[in-house]
């Protein structure tokens, strides 16, 4: 992409106002080569080269040998630096060499395993290593077969703390057979929900534990201040961290971008969205693969609509090159997007954060991101979504109109030289740890070692639990009170709404998307407008029991 020829016709634009705030130019940067100590297996050697890759990057080859001497790891370097290959390659390589032995990766979103799922088979073409997707969408009829016969599943968090620790029997194979656990994009899991997800860890070492197994961990990241702590904190483990990076870097001009005055008397200027489907319109004239983020689903929607009506003006044909994504579309329709953007049948997409992690989407020359994501970490992994080729890339914050990202715009240095942020959880919360505690006395009866492995609060919780009734404590152990049947069922780790809302189009009867509950009662009441795919839909009736919302269009 030739990026100052755009940035010229960009200030050449009729109604251009100087929003132009800032340039930044990040210079370009050779990569960096190294092998690991011991060759890599023969199949997995040739499945590299006929990928095209002749080289390791230095913290992939530095991966590769923590690992097989024995290391946790995790691997905290920036997007599009092949972080993939530094699990990828030291699990398959013992998978190959080791038929007994058994892997386990957990990602944050379905669409990610999904994804991940063909690079394992592009680096392992033989079939040899069964790998499976084992999640909410996998067919019922295919789920027995994955536990009898899988060598390396693929799933999420929220499987693993429903469906696969509590039905440990029907997983014993696997379990006490598992050697490695591959947690990719380790930031995700900060908060409520990292804190739930270490101990959705921690419940899986102890049954391994229980069954002879002492699974290794791997783990990826985007760039964190703490990848070490981070990771320690998650598993109660302790890790060698990798976060020198070796890949090249073609360079990327990063443009602080500033909606003009409409109201100089109150300060008002015009909207982000706007100003950033001016700018998603324009990178799609010129044929520039470009991702544009939002902060919410409304606004993803927004952005399409508005681009769209620009590009009909300008150029109809291309006004159907644009998309939008978001977490709430079928999965489906999520892979719909994905596909037509891999394969060039989309040229720009507005989409909300479910785009932000390491979905392959192909080569992307530009980002636009609406606004100020809220923090330094999330910034660079949306901007690291572009220049993947190691061509000079453009990434554009267009800033909204409030205090923080007018105070960012005008002191660039605020934001180019601020350091990325530290991770942040507490596994032994009390509202965490308890439902926590409660799922692993179902999986197997809680005892004093336990708090190996669930911190020091953990006598004083069980014994909290067992007090209000909810444990039973017999020859020193502490069981599940019988009238509890399935705490796993009752604990969300992601979030403590009241669950999800069913968008129906009430002439087809087709089902449009799922909505969180806040959502439907916010955006889906009786005579709202919902747009759905950039396409408007009027709700006709919200049905609080069966929890479906009915539209449509118009």
């Amino acid at each position: 992409m030739d990026v100052a020829a755009f940035l010229r016709d960009l200030r050449a634009l009729p109604g251009y106002g100087g929003q132009i705030a800032h340039v930044r130019s990040l210079p370009q940067r050779e990569a960096a080569y190294r092998e690991p100590r011991e060759p890599l297996s023969a199949p997995i050697g040739n499945a590299l080269r006929n990928a095209g890759i002749e080289a390791l990057y230095s913290h992939q080859a530095e991966a590769v040998d923590a690992v097989r001497d024995g290391h946790n790891v995790i691997v905290s370097t920036p997007s599009a630096s092949g972080k993939s290959l530094c699990y990828h390659l030291p699990v398959l390589d013992a998978l190959t060499s080791d038929r007994s032995a058994r892997a386990l990766y957990l990602f944050p979103t379905k669409a990610l395993a999904r994804d991940q799922s063909r690079g394992v088979a592009e680096l392992e073409p033989s079939g040899r290593i069964r790998h499976d997707v084992f999640d909410g969408d996998t067919p019922v009829q295919d789920r027995a077969r994955i536990r009898r016969s899988s060598r390396l599943l693929i799933t999420n968090p929220d499987m693993l703390h429903r469906g696969i620790l509590p039905n440990h029997q029907a997983w014993y194979d696997l379990l006490r057979r598992l050697r490695f656990v591959v947690v990719d994009e380790a930031h995700a899991y900060r908060g409520v929900f990292g804190s739930q997800v270490a101990n959705v860890l921690r419940r899986l070492r102890r049954l391994c534990r229980r069954f002879g197994a002492d699974p290794q961990f791997i783990m990826c990241s985007a760039t964190l201040a703490n990848p070490g702590e981070h990771a320690e904190r998650l598993t109660g483990l302790p890790f060698r961290v990798v976060d020198i990076d070796g890949a090249p870097f073609g360079g990327k001009e990063f443009v602080l971008w500033n909606p003009p005055m409409t109201d100089e008397s109150n300060g008002a200027r015009r909207s982000a969205v706007h100003e950033a489907a001016l700018l998603l319109s324009e990178l799609v004239l010129q044929d520039v693969r470009t991702l544009a983020f939002v902060r919410s689903r409304q606004a993803a929607e927004l952005l399409t609509v508005w681009a769209r009506a620009r590009l009909r003006e300008l150029d109809a044909a291309r006004s159907a090159r644009i998309a939008t994504y978001r977490g709430s579309y079928l999965p489906e329709d999520r892979r719909r997007v994905e596909s037509d953007l891999f394969e060039g049948r989309l040229t720009g997409l507005a989409a909300t954060s479910a785009m932000e992690l390491g979905i392959d989407v192909g080569d992307l020359d530009a980002t636009v991101l609406t606004g100020y994501p809220g923090s330094v970490a999330s910034t660079w992994q949306q901007a690291g979504r572009s220049g993947r080729r190691g061509g000079r890339a453009l990434s554009v914050m267009v800033a909204q109109d409030n205090p923080l990202d007018q105070y960012l715009v005008r002191h660039p240095e605020s934001f180019f030289g601020r350091a990325h942020e530290s991770a942040r959880i507490s596994p032994g919360n009390p509202y965490v740890l308890k439902p926590q505690l409660l799922c692993a006395a179902y999986e197997a009866p809680l005892m004093e070692h336990d708090a190996e492995l669930f911190g020091p609060d953990f006598e004083a919780l069980a014994a909290e639990l067992e007090s209000d009734g909810f444990l039973q404590a017999r020859r020193g152990r502490r069981h599940l009170a019988a009238q509890i049947e399935y705490p796993s069922g009752d604990v969300d780790i992601r979030s403590s709404s009241g669950g999800y809302f069913t968008l129906v189009d009430d002439e087809s009867g087709a089902v449009l998307e799922t909505v969180d509950e806040a959502t439907a009662y916010t955006q889906l009441y009786p005579g709202s407008v919902y747009l759905h795919q950039a396409e408007d839909f009027l709700v006709s009736e919200l049905d609080l029991e069966t929890r479906t919302a009915y539209a449509r269009p118009a």
